[in-house]
């Protein structure tokens, strides 16, 4: 009947949405650092740049075309200065009933799984959708920076066709191109848009960029 607002059942299925999403985003988050760890911890430091090695960027691509859900890795790789360097990609335990197109839920922590030196997860929207933690010219932030907010890790990174959106402790947005020869900037978009496979979203004025 109208007017009565939500049945109980329908408030049982939200909220065992929102436990299920609250229970992978705990996963996800590392253990505490051991002795020696860099300086200040991770989560105090901002990444300037972010640096994939070959080896990552083979598994990223090979991955993404593999797959038409979302996959995630775990980003290994270490500190030189204020840059991030990703010396390989692991693949994160992920339950394949819980990969699909829009979403990708992890089983355990990239540490529990046996990937030590994690410094970041990365994940895929396949087709370029809401390739972004803002909002197209908004300061918004997306459902991937609240994920963010949630972890320890010092990056996070979203793959979309030939280029990576990755966002670091300072919440500043860059893109960073995976092919040689990129293909030509794709027009301003706005919210709601697509990025679409094969293009590179311009980062808004003042998000910076690398």
């Amino acid at each position: 009947m109208q007017g009565r607002g939500p049945s109980r059942l329908t408030l049982v299925a939200r909220g065992a949405v929102t436990a299920a999403a609250l229970v992978a985003l705990v996963a996800l988050r590392p253990a505490p650092a051991p002795a020696g760890a860099h300086p200040g911890g991770a989560t105090s430091l901002a990444a300037g740049a972010l640096v994939l090695s070959e080896q990552a960027r083979r598994y990223l691509t090979l991955q993404y075309r593999s797959y038409s859900t979302e996959f995630m890795g775990c980003m290994i790789g270490d500190w030189n200065g204020t840059t991030v360097v990703v010396r390989r990609i692991a693949p994160a335990d992920v339950d394949p009933a819980q990969a699909t197109r829009t979403h990708v839920l992890p089983r355990e922590s990239c540490e529990a799984a046996g990937w030590s030196g994690t410094i970041g997860i990365i994940h895929s929207h396949p087709g370029g959708e809401r390739c972004f933690y803002y909002f197209p010219g908004t300061r918004v932030v997306s459902s991937d920076a609240e994920s963010f907010a949630l972890q320890s890790y010092p990056v996070d990174a979203i793959m979309c066709g030939d280029s990576i959106v990755w966002i670091g402790r300072d919440l500043v947005q860059h893109v960073l191109q995976l092919v040689r020869h990129p293909t030509a900037l794709s027009r301003e978009l706005g919210p709601g848009n697509r990025v679409h496979e094969g293009s590179r979203a311009r980062v808004p004025a003042g998000a910076g960029g690398s």
